[in-house]
């Protein structure tokens, strides 16, 4: 029979099936999903043959299983999802093996944790910076083009060359370029009635001006100057803005727009859960998933503080946290040799049971 998310209880394969994210954190609300995690072992037939099936989920990534060796894997890297299986509250955990004693969280927990807590909090930070400035300075739909970052000099400042061309009553079709020498993104503008010049630009959508050949002794109508580097950021910040704008969870945006803060507050909140937990492992080389402060975090869920105070205290947290792991008694890492025998040991019970 082939191994699928829908048999794994029904061949008895399981060591651990526990609700987990928001409602183990004990920071659920009303339109909370339920997430399911859970590992298994494979049919002892599986291991020992050429298929190995890691990891079992649903589309929605809602419901994920792990196989033992690939958890313990995860684990040996101190990664947070993983280490949270370890300690779910007894109200969450559907079903747990008696094998799965043998993986306590002494075995596991090292000062990797600072950078798979901390760390993935401080890029957290850095999310939340990116998902404001879209949010702060949306880019409008209409894209611009090369002509939008020309420009030519009037008085003591500039014009946009369209407005320049507008007002002479020409178009850029009918202009040419030329390079001015020793002088980077400047460019002569020529125009000649008697004369078919290439354009500023070839179409719309160029992304570079086009240069014409220009008759000997014709004198530049003006000077030209083509912010190239501002054009190329432009490209690619319109780009990442409207990839964002397809692929974002709409719930959520219109959640952070709702509260005015201009923040994906439920990002924000799990940067400070990820935070409580770092210091947490380093002080007491425990883990607790379910939060006791939930009314303070709620309260960053709700929009109830600004932005920019919520960084300034996650930076300030993060910036303590080599101190406060270097004077911890967590190991460096992980003893990866326990962690292979345990695996061992526990595929050999399994097993044993069920011959």
């Amino acid at each position: 029979m082939t191994l699928s998310l829908h048999n794994l209880s029904s061949r008895n394969l399981l060591l651990l099936e526990t609700i987990s994210g928001s409602r183990a954190y004990g920071l659920d609300t009303a339109t909370s999903d339920t997430d399911i995690r859970g590992v298994y072992l494979l049919p002892q037939e599986d291991l020992y043959g050429l298929t190995y099936t890691d990891q079992l989920s649903n589309e929605s990534n809602d419901i994920v299983y792990y196989e033992l060796k690939r958890f313990l894997e995860l684990l040996g890297k101190n990664n947070p999802n993983m280490l949270e299986l370890l300690a779910m509250p007894q109200d969450c955990i559907l079903y747990q093996h008696p094998l799965f004693r043998h993986l306590t969280p002494g075995l596991f927990l090292s000062r990797l944790c600072q950078n798979t807590f901390a760390g993935y909090a401080l890029t957290q930070v850095k999310k939340a910076k990116g998902l404001n400035k879209k949010i702060v300075n949306p880019v409008e739909p209409e894209r611009k083009s090369v002509l939008d970052f020309c420009y030519v000099p009037q008085g003591q400042g500039a014009v946009p060359v369209q407005e320049f061309l507008k007002a002479k009553g020409l178009k850029q079709e009918d202009c040419g370029l030329a390079k001015i020498p020793h002088m980077p993104e400047l460019y002569g503008l020529y125009f000649a009635e008697d004369v078919k010049f290439k354009g500023i630009v070839q179409s719309e959508v160029a992304n570079d001006i086009s240069l014409s050949s220009i008759p000997k002794g014709l004198p530049p109508m003006a000077v030209m100057s083509f912010n190239k580097n501002g054009y190329s950021t432009y490209c690619r910040e319109y780009k990442e803005y409207w990839e964002w704008v397809e692929k974002r969870n709409d719930a959520r945006y219109q959640n952070t727009l709702s509260h005015g803060k201009n923040y994906d507050a439920k990002n924000l909140m799990h940067t400070f859960r990820l935070l409580d937990m770092a210091e947490e492992i380093a002080r007491t080389g425990q883990i607790v998933v379910r939060r006791p402060n939930r009314e303070f975090l709620l309260k960053i869920r709700s929009g109830a503080f600004e932005y920019a105070d919520l960084v300034a205290m996650a930076e300030e947290r993060i910036g303590k946290m080599d101190s406060l792991y270097a004077a911890s008694d967590l190991p460096d890492e992980p003893d990866l040799e326990r962690i292979n025998q345990t695996l061992v040991q526990i595929r050999q019970e399994f097993y044993h049971e069920f011959n």
